[in-house]
């Protein structure tokens, strides 16, 4: 349905004009981006509280198993390992392969499974370095981030001083958009948020810290995700940025032609390897988390010694993700894995938000650092919005029939049996 049947179906008025239209887009694109960085602050400080009351390996792990018991924490380690982590490595690895698609000779381009080529080698590149040991790993974050915030003053500078030429273009009323769709994919660009929890028992300091870290790095990331929007749609305008299938490289190419726009998909495809870095680097702590806590699991609960990094844990990750990512094959599949993942990611994100009341009310925070305000208004908010997430992805999954579904209740259905098997493991 486009934005012009939307507005004529709910308010019952006729068609609005074409500038006004466009007011309406831009409030609505600035209001979606800013009710989502909301969540994600409210989300961090849910997490700074529990971040530093129970600063150990496997953040979320930890807090769900603490508070709601060991088989919630099961269910949760479960959903991470063969649909969440996998899911949100591979969708950003295809946003890395359709940029980086541009960087090849012409006669490679649009070749048969030249994204899920890409995707899958960048996978193993990073996976290969983190499997070096802890110091690589961390080096070639921060090289990455440093390259990624180049990238985006590059992207602002050039979209609040270039503007595309005026030609002929798709009336605005035409333009069609799922809401649903739309807070996925907003939500999943500020979910790294709680990735840093994973991490909590290497940082030193963690008491201060953490919830530096948390808070002001959320803060932050929200202004710029804002500032972005705002070059993207002063330079191409709402109909430019819904046509464009890159749009970073778009603008950049209206500020120094041809060469902007390979240097600017460069620029991407560095800030897109700091991403997947930096969840293969999160994720395999929860796993080992995992095999420290359950009889099943024991294997992946082995840290080499000689890396400082759990290495099994690593390695069966990087072979999951690859799965998948072979298996969706093509560029529609950054937008089907983001809302593949979307529901169990924030069931579970929803479930911290109980967590953090369970806790409280236990006393188990009481070493916590920070606490969180307004409690317990806060993290019933959390918690609230985040089961609207779950509704959003489960709507959007439905009403575009994804394949990925099966996928996804298949891994639901083993993972009961598997979770049974288990706690009888641990009663004997």
């Amino acid at each position: 349905m486009s934005v012009a049947d939307h507005w004529s179906k709910f308010f019952g008025a006729p068609p609005l004009s074409e500038s006004s239209l466009t007011a309406l887009i831009v409030v609505a694109v600035f209001g979606v981006w800013i009710v989502g960085g909301l969540v994600a602050l409210i989300g961090a400080m849910c997490f700074a509280e529990l971040a530093t009351a129970f600063p150990a390996v496997g953040g979320t792990y930890v807090y769900l198993s603490q508070a709601l018991g060991r088989t919630v924490g099961f269910a949760f380690a479960w959903a991470e390992f063969w649909i969440v982590r996998p899911g949100n490595v591979g969708a950003v690895a295809f946003v890395l392969a359709i940029y980086g698609e541009q960087l090849l000779p012409a006669a490679l381009r649009g070749r048969p499974f030249i994204d899920a080529t890409l995707a899958s080698a960048a996978i193993l590149a990073l996976a290969g370095l983190n499997a070096l040991g802890l110091k690589t790993g961390k080096r070639t974050q921060n090289t990455l981030t440093v390259c990624k915030v180049i990238g985006l003053l590059l992207i602002m500078l050039a979209g609040f001083t270039a503007v595309a030429p005026s030609g002929e273009v798709r009336p605005l009323g035409a333009l069609q958009g799922s809401l649903s769709l739309a807070l996925i994919q907003i939500m999943f660009a500020y979910g790294g948020w709680a990735d840093m929890s994973f991490v909590a028992a290497e940082v030193r300091q963690p008491e201060r810290n953490i919830f530096r870290a948390l808070l002001f790095g959320t803060g932050a990331v929200v202004a710029i995700y804002l500032l972005v929007n705002a070059a993207f749609l002063h330079a191409l305008g709402v109909a430019g940025v819904a046509r464009s299938e890159a749009v970073a490289a778009d603008v950049l190419a209206l500020w120094l032609g041809a060469s902007g726009s390979r240097a600017i998909s460069l620029l991407v495809v560095i800030s897109c390897l700091g991403a997947i870095n930096g969840m293969l680097f999160t994720g395999a702590r929860v796993f080992y988390a995992l095999g420290t806590d359950h009889p099943m699991f024991r294997w992946l609960g082995s840290w080499n010694a000689a890396a400082n990094v759990p290495l099994r844990s690593l390695v069966l990750q990087t072979l999951v993700t690859l799965g998948l990512v072979i298996a969706c094959r093509d560029r529609a599949g950054f937008e089907r894995l983001v809302v593949f993942t979307a529901p169990f990611y924030w069931g579970f994100i929803a479930l911290v938000g109980v967590a953090l009341i369970v806790l409280r009310s236990r006393g188990g925070t009481s070493g916590a650092t920070y606490r969180v305000p307004f409690y317990p208004l806060t993290p019933i908010i959390f918690s609230l919005t985040s089961g609207a997430m779950v509704y959003a992805g489960i709507d959007y999954a439905i009403g575009n029939r994804s394949v990925e579904a099966v996928w996804a209740a298949v891994v639901v259905a083993a993972g009961v049996i598997v979770g049974w098997i288990d706690w009888r493991a641990r009663n004997r």
